[in-house]
């Protein structure tokens, strides 16, 4: 076992720099990691108001948690995640970057949030849930992969009841999804009254299909659905745009 400071790094695992704000994440290489649809859901929902509460649902390694750490005044962000070592391993990243005061991390699954929380704590809830359903696509042999990838666990119903339930009035929820799953989506939200107000499709490039999908919705709010432009991640000869660039803090070469 490798120690790097305080923290303990455990077999297969690395530490990652986010090139932001000097923050770092632990990763385990036989794991999945994380993905350009955590960062880009961490700038879709960083305009939080101050002092706010937030909930991420599905935080894996606490990726998103740890950005909005930085990128907002965020009081107080919670991070929710079934899988016992991958909660560890965002709990040591969360001590890596000594953001004990902002974020915690709870093991366990979303349907028992009310264990921990009521009603109408949170102004915000993001999420990047499972993308496939349960008996559905190509299923991995890791274990942990198919619990990240498939809703095994808790179905996207769940997760949109869930948040409904801990938000308070006028909260905003925030998603990426596959735009395959947007018709189930915005079902389920406008059934659950997390009404969609915002909706961003990510191209890999200006000429792909989308492959992504970033989703506002925000409770009892009323009815009007803004489109906004797509994002497009790659030029055509491959490098990132301009907007990425600014979105990843890297300057372009």
């Amino acid at each position: 076992m490798k120690v790097v400071g305080k923290i303990e790094l455990k077999e297969n695992e690395v530490i990652d720099d986010l090139e932001f704000a000097g923050l770092k994440i632990i990763q385990n290489n036989k794991w999945f990691k994380y993905g350009v649809d955590s960062v880009l859901l961490s700038d879709f929902s960083k305009k939080m108001k101050k002092n706010s509460k937030v909930l991420d649902i599905g935080t894996g390694t606490g990726i998103i948690s740890i950005l909005l750490a930085k990128k907002t005044q965020c009081k107080e962000i919670i991070g929710i995640e079934i899988q016992e070592d991958i909660a560890d391993m965002a709990k040591r990243s969360v001590e890596l970057n000594n953001l004990e005061d902002k974020i915690k991390i709870i093991n366990d699954n979303i349907l028992n949030i009310e264990k921990y929380f009521p009603n109408e704590y949170f102004d915000y809830v993001v999420t990047n849930p499972p993308y496939q359903k349960e008996n559905s696509g190509l299923k991995n042999e890791n274990e942990k992969q198919l619990i990240s990838r498939h809703e095994v666990k808790c179905s996207l119903e769940d997760i949109i009841v869930k948040s409904f339930k801990v938000l308070k009035d006028n909260g905003s929820f925030y998603m990426v999804h596959r735009p395959e799953r947007l018709v189930d989506i915005l079902f389920l939200m406008r059934k659950y009254r997390l009404e969609p107000k915002e909706i961003r499709f990510v191209h890999p490039k200006a000429k792909d299909k989308p492959n992504l999908v970033l989703i506002k919705g925000v409770k009892y709010s009323g009815k009007f659905l803004k489109v906004l432009e797509p994002l497009i991640v790659h030029e055509e000869n491959g490098d990132y745009t301009d907007e990425i660039y600014k979105i990843y803090n890297k300057n372009k070469i």
